[in-house]
């Protein structure tokens, strides 16, 4: 059940009220309601489809065999193609809308969506407010002809300059390429920010680990709290305050999409494809604002950059209900955004004062009241904001699985090549999940260009590790994107001197550079460097102001890194290295990656063919300084959890090494070593790294993966390296009767080690132990085994029991508290037992055994050879057996009963 328990409490009367207000629209405008909410209920609908179905058909709006195509749909396709099919079947007909709506609002007894909550908010406005919103959003506000006409020109002007959609600092042969933005855009999952806008975020946090947490969050632990927002719904009334936002916040990390929603959000303005409630919208970039001097006025930014409503202007700002700003990029302004009660403020649209005290005049209703505002911003930015000046703030999360297949497809063109590019970076994972980044995504599809669409004869190495990655995708650009490559020597001084100014910018945390700054470098204008740094343009009526950023701040991160191998200075490399010991937070993380990756010969190896050979000192510097980490150091942290996220953040910098002989030194030799990463969430390409650092290790003593939610897919990732370890644990990590495989091939392995396994705390039933006690009967290592609190009930400990019917069963210790056994089960203990000499601990806590068991348990204890203690705590016998069992303990030398 994907959807959240906790219902609300719903009446039959509430029930009835809801249907009077649904039947109080026309068959057309209920029609036209259902459209309106078509994305959210098909969110909220394959969310849980079948108890959906099951709620129809119970309230006869479906019949028995319209709910068994559904459920085909659900089964052969998926849930999202079987909630589409059902809403397009019902929507047309008035009284099956009502039955969906009545249907939907009955769940909300039992589950409770925020979407749901939303949308059946909205219809219970007074008035028929919804109705009368869904129209002028559609329709817009009856203008004066003069109006009209210059509302047309900005449209016309706005749709030019938004059209189409640039590549990331894409340079090639046919200089200037871009595309249609209805060719390249992919929805991109927005989600309201109650829950995101508690954590926090560095400048850095644009990483694969993030895109993983939020698939993570968005279909697992964090779904059904989360109200998932279209771009068109950003302004919509909200059920929670009873209103509808005037000012609205969209955050996200670097590269996730929040400048290409701007630009797409006033495109389908101005084809009209929605919000036509604002009469007219005025866009501005920060990065272009900071240009603009000292001070200035509202009136002036808007004629600054729209100079064709200079004669409207007055007319226009005189109704400010009917205007939206939006405002790109506020982590690039310059100027101070003080929203405080003592702040500076302006009143007039006249006004001259600095940009931050217009954008802030505005959000504080102090400038234009009544207007809109829409802000984007990476998360760092909106710890500073007071909180109520924002109506809603929202979180950009990037691409799930679907919109990534779609990417690479609208990259590629063939599908053919799509799915066999898409299918090298699922498998590697670690490539896969960075692309829940839109800008990673065109990294990733850049540099696996030539991999896939290459000439016969001529071959790639296929990238595996980030760093690799980036390697073929610098060597790319270099090759392709470029008219003609420098001489060896001269493209090496070009790629020092990108360098030193990257390396510069991230130690001042400087992300875009004035031309002085390039001087100071020498960074010139030639093609190459053109292919890495970006040009933007601030339109000034008078002189062009132009500052430069690197085409993605890890393509910077990578230059900083890369330059200490073409040009090493020891002191140089010191400065940098003693600032990331200083550092905290992880703000050098993805530096450290490429840092570390680019020591290996092999990664580096397509670079050095076209710009010579790198430094082998700083190769021998960074190795040094890996081989001194000590990761206990990280453990005696005050807080356990960020030691073992310090000890995983070593792991990547090994991972990106690809170095086994470094990965067994650093980790202190081979067999010995022990991990505990318990109750720290692992994602599947944590998992992917740490099967890594296991490959190389050859043994290791302990490995706690307690409460570390790997899941099925993570122990999946795992399992080829599993059977080196000699204490494994796992409780805790929702694995279910598909992870039986991975065991059973751990269990199986001919070099298994493994004498302590627990399994307990997850959702293993008896289907799994048939197979698992097969693989249990050709081990020969296992002592341990623990299987607590699971549901494996009196069939699963049947089959469970056969292993130790077997001379050869070595377990000495078996843990299944908690598994719904009844009496019956210790009439199969007995058999399987009597003959047994190996087990020695066996704890049945937990089960709801009745003094029925009694005579079983008492033969039990008198027959198995080897038993010397066990547990019976928690169950439903009486006090008097208690009592009367107790009298075993010391039966024989040695032997305790816990009851």
């Amino acid at each position: 059940m994907a959807a959240n328990c906790r219902g609300v409490v719903i009446t039959e009367g509430d029930l009835q009220r809801f249907v009077k207000h649904l039947e109080a629209f026309a068959e057309g405008q209920l029609r036209r309601v259902t459209e309106y909410f078509h994305p959210d209920l098909i969110y909220v609908i394959e969310n849980d489809i079948a108890l959906v179905v099951q709620e129809l058909r119970s309230r006869k709006v479906i019949t028995p065999e319209q709910a068994q195509i559904y459920e085909k749909i659900e089964k052969h396709e998926d849930s999202t193609a079987a909630a589409e099919k059902l809403v397009a079947d019902l929507a047309s007909n008035k009284a099956l809308a009502i039955g969906l709506w009545k249907s939907l609002c009955a769940l909300r007894r039992h589950w409770s969506h925020p979407n749901l909550e939303v949308m059946v908010g909205e219809i219970t406005r007074k008035d028929q407010a919804l109705l009368k919103e869904i129209l002028l959003n559609e329709t817009g506000h009856n203008l004066a002809p003069e109006m009209k006409a210059c509302q047309d020109e900005h449209r016309r002007i706005l749709l030019e300059q938004t059209k189409l959609l640039k590549e990331t600092g894409q340079r090639t042969r046919s200089e200037g390429q871009s595309f249609p933005i209805l060719n390249r855009y992919v929805d991109i999952k927005i989600v309201a920010d109650v829950y995101f806008r508690r954590q926090t975020f560095q400048e850095h946090e644009a990483l694969a680990a993030a895109g993983e947490l939020n698939e993570y969050r968005l279909r697992h632990k964090m779904q059904v709290e989360l109200e998932r927002i279209t771009p068109d719904r950003l302004f919509r009334w909200c059920y929670r305050s009873g209103r509808a936002p005037h000012f609205v916040m969209v955050s996200g990390v670097a590269g996730v999409g929040k400048s290409t929603l701007a630009q797409k959000f006033v495109f389908d303005w101005a084809t009209g494809k929605h919000y036509q409630k604002f009469t007219f919208v005025f866009f501005f970039k920060f990065r272009d604002l900071n240009a603009v001097g000292e001070k200035t006025s509202l009136e002036s930014l808007i004629q600054r950059e729209y100079p064709y409503l200079h004669s409207k202007l007055d007319t226009i700002l005189q109704e400010p209900q009917k205007l939206l700003f939006i405002f790109d990029g506020l982590d690039e302004s310059n100027s101070n955004l003080d929203l405080g009660r003592k702040a500076e403020f302006c009143a007039q649209p006249g006004d001259v004062k600095p940009v931050g005290v217009i954008v802030a005049s505005l959000l504080k209703e102090k400038l234009l009241k009544g207007c809109s505002a829409l802000l984007t911003s990476r998360p760092s930015n909106l710890a500073r904001l007071e909180r109520g000046v924002l109506h809603r703030v929202a979180s950009i999360v990037g691409f799930l699985s679907q919109e990534r297949e779609k990417y690479f497809h609208n990259f590629f063109g063939e599908a053919a090549v799509a799915k066999e590019a898409l299918a090298h970076v699922r498998e590697s994972q670690v490539l896969y999940t960075l692309c829940y980044n839109p800008s990673y995504c065109w990294i990733t599809c850049t540099a696996l260009q030539p991999c896939f669409t290459s000439e016969a004869g001529q071959t790639h190495p296929l990238p595996k590790t980030v760093t690799q990655l980036f390697v073929s995708y610098i060597r790319h650009v270099m090759v392709n994107h470029t008219k003609e490559l420098p001489e060896r020597e001269r493209a090496w001084k070009m790629m020092i001197q990108l360098g030193w100014l990257a390396e510069y910018g991230l130690q001042h945390r400087t992300l875009l550079f004035d031309q002085a700054q390039l001087e100071a470098f020498n960074v010139d204008s030639s093609p190459l460097v053109k292919t890495f740094l970006v040009e933007n343009i601030q339109s000034a009526t008078s002189t062009p102001v132009v500052t430069y950023s690197f085409v993605h701040l890890t393509v910077q991160e990578f230059f900083a890194a890369l330059v200490h191998y073409l040009d090493f200075k020891e002191g140089n490399f010191g400065y940098i290295m003693a600032a990331v010991q200083e550092a905290q937070g992880g703000e050098y993380e993805i530096f450290l990656r490429f840092l570390s990756g680019l020591s290996q010969f092999a990664t580096r190896a397509p670079l050095e063919a076209l710009l010579g050979k790198f430094s082998a000192e700083t190769a021998r510097q960074v190795i040094d300084w890996i081989l001194k980490t000590d990761c206990s150091d990280f453990l005696q942290m005050e807080r356990p959890l960020d030691g073992k996220k310090r000890t995983l953040n070593f792991l990547n910098l090994l991972f990106e090494a690809h170095n086994k002989l470094l990965v067994c030194e650093a980790l202190g030799g081979d067999g010995d070593a022990s991990m505990d990463f318990s109750e720290l969430y692992l994602m599947p390409v944590d998992c992917v790294i740490l099967a890594y650092v296991l490959s190389c290790c050859g043994k290791i003593d302990l490995l706690n993966l307690d409460t570390c939610f790997i899941q099925n897919e993570g122990l999946q990732r795992l399992s080829l390296e599993l059977h080196r370890i000699r204490e494994l644990r796992l409780c805790n990590n929702d694995l279910s009767n598909p992870s039986t495989k991975e065991l059973v091939s751990i269990l199986k392995h001919k070099e298994c080690r493994l004498e302590i396994l627990s399994l307990a705390k997850n959702a293993l039933t008896g289907q799994c132990c048939k197979d698992l006690s097969l693989a249990l009967l050709e081990n020969w290592t296992l002592l341990n085994l623990d299987l607590s609190k699971n549901k494996l009930q009196d069939q699963g400990l049947s089959d469970l029991l056969k292993v130790f019917r077997s001379p050869e069963s070595r377990i000495q210790k078996l843990v299944i508290q908690e598994n719904a056994l009844s009496d019956g089960s210790f009439e199969a203990l007995c058999s399987a037992l009597a003959d047994n000499t190996s087990l020695r601990y066996l704890d049945v806590s937990g089960n709801p055994f009745t003094d029925m068991c009694a005579e079983d348990v008492h033969t039990l204890i008198l027959t198995c050879p080897a038993l010397t203690e066990i547990r019976l705590n928690l169950s439903d016998i009486s006090p008097a057996m208690e009592k009367d069992l107790k009298k075993l303990d010391g039966c024989r030398e040695g032997f305790k009963i816990h009851i």
